[in-house]
């Protein structure tokens, strides 16, 4: 599919990047840093920030790293594996293929003005989506990466390819589900990718397997008063559900998650609800307890349309498998951390820093700030969800964390989203950059590690056979209504 772009917003983005493309390789002095590429990024994760946009529905924000991408001579394949913003990007010719993922979907409901204070954006009282997961640094510091790596591949053509995957809805949504479902990794050798956080480091690590769903009940209206015999109510069904889902929760496994919000409870009070909606998570660090608990959520349904005289469908809407671990390349990325310059801030973004921090209940210190973690070996179990899982089950992957955020900033936080449109954010954004280049650089001139890599994953993969969470039903791309 041929790639079309917002050209009105695009315009201030474009004279940013084509300012790059239009210099030689000698004035542009290439040292294959992302260093050389920080406007571009900061462009691509300022107007993401400025325009947030939900899960696939990020059409401006992928044609911005499209543009960019397509600039630099990258070769483009759009609207892939069904979903219209998802698309992959190809550079270079022969040898190993080096994947970046770039997520780029914002969160409902979070959206605030970069200040130390909450200040929600809103319209006519509903508050605007916002980066509160920074996956607007997530895709400008990619970006910055693969300009970076076309220039070293200019150099070094016989060491490999790289491909970007513009990954769309990872809040709840599954994209990358669909495109490992696609076959879009099956020539791909190493991936990496990045996310924003309050400390950085590249220590292996898993992460909670999720599946996702609403289920919706079908009663029968009247009038609450007059004629309540007659009705029979969808909101009964989903409170009897929820109340059977939460005496469940004594009989889990340990480090089980379930939670739910009623998405529709009725109209008035005073008609009986024909239709009320619950959407569901279910996460645990083991794909299989995921599955099995999804079928007892099921038979809850199923008794409280049962008990209420009610009907139910269910329509999963997720499902990701925990993140397969790689110390190889979490070693080789931690590497790369210790040799970059530590994140410095001025003195107008420690004022800043300082004051949100209080919110939090934090004190800020720029030592810790800028300091990464010791490296482990142990693996530590993150209590989210995120589908680079599936794709770490399909080739040996690694993500690293970047100090977008003070110490103690959750994700999904009116904080984060806030940081995530600041210098504060850029700076760790540009450091994650320089990372994950030198990395794959790494991989490059080092082929051997490539293949150490590929025996560890071997190793852990083991004999468990990946099936994905989803099943075959076509990418969700109405989950949100």
């Amino acid at each position: 599919m041929k790639t079309k772009f917002n050209k009105t917003l695009l315009a201030s983005f474009l004279c940013v990047a084509t300012g790059f493309s239009n210099l030689s390789h000698s004035q542009q002095s290439i040292d294959s840093s992302s260093k050389n590429y920080q406007p571009v990024m900061k462009q691509i994760a300022k107007s993401m920030w400025e325009a947030p946009e939900l899960g696939f529905l990020e059409h401006d924000s992928s044609a911005l790293m499209q543009a960019a991408l397509a600039e630099r001579g990258f070769t483009i394949k759009t609207g892939v594996a069904g979903m219209p913003t998802a698309f992959v990007a190809e550079y270079g010719d022969t040898g190993p293929v080096i994947g970046l993922l770039a997520e780029m979907d914002a969160l409902p409901g979070m959206g605030v003005k970069n200040t130390p204070d909450k200040q929600p954006i809103s319209t006519n009282g509903h508050v605007h989506a916002g980066h509160a997961c920074g996956h607007n640094l997530f895709a400008g510091g990619v970006i910055g990466s693969a300009l970076a790596l076309a220039d070293y591949l200019d150099k070094h053509p016989e060491q490999g390819k790289i491909k970007v995957f513009g990954t769309p809805a990872e809040e709840g949504g599954s994209g990358k589900v669909y495109m490992v479902r696609e076959g879009l990794f099956d020539d791909v050798d190493v991936a990496l990718h990045w996310h924003p956080s309050d400390r950085t480091t590249a220590a292996p690590y898993t992460s909670l397997a999720n599946k996702s769903g609403k289920f919706r009940f079908y009663g029968v209206a009247a009038h609450a008063a007059a004629a309540p015999d007659r009705g029979r109510s969808a909101l009964d069904a989903v409170e009897a559900m929820n109340m059977m889902v939460n005496l469940m929760r004594e009989h889990v496994p340990d480090g089980t998650r379930i939670h739910y919000v009623i998405t529709h409870g009725g109209t008035a009070p005073n008609i009986v609800p024909e239709f009320a909606e619950v959407y569901y998570y279910v996460r645990s660090v083991e794909p299989a307890t995921v599955l099995s608990l999804w079928d007892r959520l099921n038979n809850a349904a199923e008794g409280a349309a049962l008990g209420t005289q009610t009907r139910v469908e269910v329509e999963v809407t997720g499902g990701v498998w925990s993140v397969l671990p790689n110390v190889t390349l979490s070693k080789i990325a931690d590497q790369a951390i210790v040799a970059a310059q530590p994140i410095t801030l001025s003195k107008d973004e420690q004022a800043f820093a300082s004051n949100i921090s209080e919110t939090l209940n934090h004190s800020f210190n720029m030592q810790e700030h800028s300091s990464s973690l010791p490296f482990s070996e142990k693996i530590a179990v993150w209590s989210a969800s995120t589908d680079v899982g599936d794709v770490s089950w399909q080739v040996p992957t690694v993500g690293i964390s970047s100090s977008t955020w003070v110490k103690g900033t959750p994700p999904h936080t009116w904080q984060a989203s806030a940081m995530s449109g600041t210098d504060i954010g850029y700076k760790g954004m540009y450091l994650a950059s320089e990372v994950l280049t030198k990395t794959a650089i790494n991989l490059f001139a080092h082929p051997d590690n490539v293949e150490a890599a590929k025996k560890e994953y071997l190793e852990r993969k083991d004999a468990l056979k990946y099936k994905s969470m989803i099943g075959d039903r076509a990418p969700a791309l109405e989950y949100r209504k």
